[in-house]
């Protein structure tokens, strides 16, 4: 859990907000949702944390059907957003990757005002790592 954290905080320009419940971390750039991480760990069944993550729809029922851990994202739009049972099956690397897509596919669908910023001051290199 706090690795995932410290991952998420470390994308350029997040933000870390509790806009719904205070154990309900929510991980924001430009304040657009990229990650939302409920340390209660919600449906489930083995109280695991949880993470939702957007993924592109394609790729989110391929993630689905390789990784048990990674199921329709709970209280989200299922076809854009995954939820990740954080119960360590998962590798790392698998995890970060995720994140950087979900981090990426968010800037993508940002304003070309708000991308130009954020281009200019981090690099697309760096943006958009996951696509």
């Amino acid at each position: 859990f706090s690795a995932c954290c410290a991952y998420l905080a470390s994308k350029p320009e997040a933000t870390l907000d509790f806009p719904f419940d205070p154990d309900v971390h929510v991980y924001k750039v430009s304040g657009k949702m990229f990650a939302l991480i409920s340390p209660s760990g919600g449906k489930s069944p083995n109280k695991s944390h949880q993470m939702n993550l957007k993924c592109n729809p394609e790729h989110a029922l391929e993630l689905r059907d390789v990784f048990e851990a990674v199921i329709p994202g709970y209280h989200m739009n299922k076809r854009h957003w995954n939820t990740i049972i954080l119960d360590d099956s998962l590798p790392t690397s698998e995890i970060q990757r995720m994140i950087d897509h979900s981090y990426a596919l968010v800037i993508r669908g940002m304003t070309r005002k708000a991308r130009a910023g954020l281009e200019a001051r981090h690099g697309s290199a760096v943006l958009y790592r996951g696509l």
